[in-house]
C-alpha cells in the first residue's frame, strides 16, 4: 500500500526541471527620451517667422511713394484729432477750449502784416506807408490786449478747476497765445466747441 501513494524519485526530477517557454521578444534597448510611435506623425507647431507661402514680389517706386504718401497722410490726420504729447491734460484740453470759443486778433495779424509789408514798400507813397505803419501799430496792440485778456481768462478758471494743477502757468500762456494766433481751420488738435460757446 505504501508503494502506491510514493513517487519515483526520477519522476520528482522531471516535474521539477520543466522548460520555461515565453512569447516574449527580447527586449531592445531604447533612449531615455523615447515615446513609442502613435501611427502617424505630431504635426510640427508653426514657427512666428514662418509666413505663408505665396508669391512675393517687390514693389515699384511708384507704390512705395503711394504708400509713404499714405502714411503720412494718417498721421497728419491722427495728429489733427489727437494732438500730440504737449497737447494732453486737462489742463492744455482747458487752454484750447478758451481759445476756441471766441474770434481772436492772431488770425487778422497775418493778413494785416501782409498789407503792412506792400504799403510799407518805398515805392508807395508817403500816405500808404504812413497808414501802414499805424496797421502795424494797432496790429501789435491789438494781439497784445487779445493774448492778456485770454490768459487771464484761463488762469481764472485754472484756479477755478484745478487748484492743485503740477502745470507751469508760463508755459501755459504760452500754448494759448500761440494757439490764438494760429488759423482756426489749421488748429491742431482740432477745435471741439464753436464760436460763443460757454467754457
Amino acid at each position: 500500500m505504501p508503494s502506491l501513494f510514493r513517487r519515483k524519485s526520477d519522476q520528482l526530477v522531471e516535474d521539477a526541471v520543466t522548460e520555461v517557454t515565453t512569447d516574449e521578444e527580447p527586449t531592445v534597448t531604447r533612449p531615455k527620451g523615447y515615446t513609442p510611435a502613435k501611427g502617424r506623425e505630431t504635426p510640427k507647431r508653426p514657427s512666428p517667422a514662418r509666413r505663408p507661402a505665396g508669391p512675393t514680389r517687390e514693389l515699384s517706386k511708384e507704390e512705395k511713394r503711394e504708400l509713404r504718401r499714405q502714411a503720412r497722410a494718417e498721421a497728419a490726420e491722427e495728429f489733427r484729432r489727437e494732438g500730440g504729447p504737449r497737447d494732453r491734460g486737462p489742463e492744455r484740453l482747458l487752454a484750447r477750449n478758451v481759445v476756441d470759443s471766441r474770434r481772436t486778433v492772431g488770425p487778422w495779424f497775418f493778413g494785416g502784416a501782409l498789407l503792412v509789408l506792400i504799403g510799407s514798400s518805398q515805392a508807395m507813397p508817403p500816405a500808404v506807408q504812413l497808414a501802414s505803419n499805424i496797421l502795424w501799430g494797432v496790429l501789435a496792440v491789438a494781439v497784445v490786449v487779445d493774448s492778456v485778456l485770454l490768459c487771464r481768462k484761463l488762469k481764472r478758471l485754472i484756479r477755478e478747476r484745478f487748484p492743485n494743477t503740477g502745470q507751469r502757468m508760463g508755459s501755459l500762456y504760452m500754448y494759448t497765445v500761440m494757439r490764438g494766433i494760429t488759423f482756426r481751420k489749421m488748429r491742431a488738435p482740432a477745435p471741439q466747441v464753436n464760436l460763443g460757446d460757454p467754457v
